[in-house]
């Protein structure tokens, strides 16, 4: 295990994670963590079945997409970043166990989810890598998911969204991934399949449609090789807290907002609390469903 401030910590990994608590199990992948691109694999938690399509056909050849794609893109030296969630991430882990996978977990190393999981996150540790930003011991809650997508979207030079429902949290991810300028992906799908309107929505607003994993290297293969040279030996200063406002705070954060669409900045401005925190309230809240945004960036409570 690697806690934060040592020098192999990766500095990828040191960008887009604040907390002291932060920690990484891995083996086999360390030598590759400066060398490569990293690609985020996104989508459903499970694969819904429609009309047309039953329940174990989705458990078949639905999840064989992101099986096969985690798969092309590791042999390709492409490490494939998930959060070992049920569905589209545990089928992009699997396909990448072989040649690297990197599972951002949402509590403590120690702490196995979902349960069915077990096996697939103990060969994550052994064999890939396993990130957790929360203390050892800390089980999953709602408000440690923001952290996670924020991860996942941060230390991959591309996120792709599998399958995606028009308010899944993976839209989210592909957000933050846009927000940190990051590429952005898409699998597109029928019109008729719910799982992926949300595909289809992303790239109606500019994700680039792709269908394979060759299609993503191109997008974030480095132009120049040299691009991918070993950083200096870093030494980490006291991590900044991100997003850890008091429930008061939150709440305050909460109480400004109504059916009228409100800016960010004004949130900030009339709270007193912290660009970040605001910006993880709202996160929070837009994974619950919660929250509507508007042209602009403003902000309402959903209706």
């Amino acid at each position: 295990m690697i806690s934060f401030g040592s020098f192999d910590h990766p500095i990828l990994v040191l960008s887009v994670i604040a907390s002291s608590w932060a920690a990484l199990a891995m083996q086999s992948l360390r030598w590759r963590l400066y060398l490569t691109s990293f690609v985020a694999a996104v989508g459903f938690r499970r694969s819904l079945p429609t009309k047309r399509v039953s329940r174990a056909q989705c458990v078949g050849w639905c999840m064989l997409v992101p099986r096969q794609l985690a798969y092309d893109l590791g042999q390709m030296e492409f490490p494939v970043v998930s959060g070992l969630a049920r569905g589209i991430d545990t089928a992009a882990h699997a396909g990448s166990i072989e040649s690297g996978t990197i599972a951002v977990i949402a509590g403590g190393l120690d702490v196995v989810y979902p349960p069915e999981n077990k096996a697939l996150q103990e060969a994550i540790a052994e064999r890939g890598l396993l990130i957790a930003e929360q203390p050892p011991g800390t089980e999953p809650r709602a408000r440690h998911f923001p952290y996670l997508n924020r991860i996942i979207a941060g230390i991959s030079a591309g996120t792709v969204v599998v399958e995606a429902a028009p308010k899944s949290g993976s839209l989210i991810t592909a957000r933050l991934a846009a927000e940190a300028g990051r590429e952005v992906m898409a699998i597109p799908g029928s019109p008729l399949d719910p799982r992926s309107r949300g595909c289809n929505q992303l790239i109606r607003e500019g994700a680039t449609l792709v269908q394979n994993a060759e299609e993503i290297a191109e997008l974030v293969r480095p132009l120049d090789h040299r691009m991918r040279a070993v950083p200096a030996r870093y030494v980490a200063s006291e991590p900044a807290t991100i997003g850890n406002g008091t429930d008061d705070e939150r709440q305050a954060v909460i109480d400004l907002m109504g059916m009228t669409y409100v800016s960010v900045d004004e949130l900030v401005r009339q709270s007193g609390s912290s660009q970040a925190n605001v910006q993880m309230v709202l996160l929070e809240m837009e994974l619950a469903g919660k929250l509507e945004r508007g042209a602009g960036g403003k902000v309402r409570i959903a209706a």
